[in-house]
């Protein structure tokens, strides 16, 4: 019974974990789909203001996805989420050569990378 009680307290510690991850995810986004203009601003004056509907549509992506995994916290879930944020890392990769878009591609590739490793890694394992 030890054995089950430890497996269940693991299934919940991983579940909040990965909430707590997905929640911090999705205030970033809704940052960014509220306020991009700051937060390009932080960036640096490259960043093309023509471009600030770019960090929009990241935001409302940021919001929906981790909406989703707040939601349903599985490890399909977090999966398929990982997996979007895999593909966006590596969309940002040609940016890095771009003195315009590299500290934008830095921020947002970096950090998308590290959902893609840390969520599957902290999510439950059933």
């Amino acid at each position: 019974m030890d054995g089950v009680s430890s497996q269940a307290r693991d299934l919940d510690r991983r579940r909040t974990t990965s909430r707590v991850l997905a929640g911090l995810s999705g205030l970033w986004g809704l940052a960014l789909l509220v306020r991009p203009r700051l937060l390009v601003g932080a960036l640096g004056s490259e960043f093309p203001e023509s471009r600030v509907w770019v960090v929009r549509v990241l935001g409302a992506r940021l919001v929906v996805q981790h909406a989703v995994v707040l939601a349903s916290p599985t490890r399909r879930t977090i999966r398929a989420a990982a997996t979007v944020d895999l593909l966006h890392a590596a969309s940002m990769v040609p940016l890095l050569c771009s003195l315009r878009y590299r500290r934008a591609a830095l921020v947002s590739g970096g950090y998308a990378a590290f959902y893609a490793a840390a969520g599957p890694t902290l999510s439950p394992r059933s």
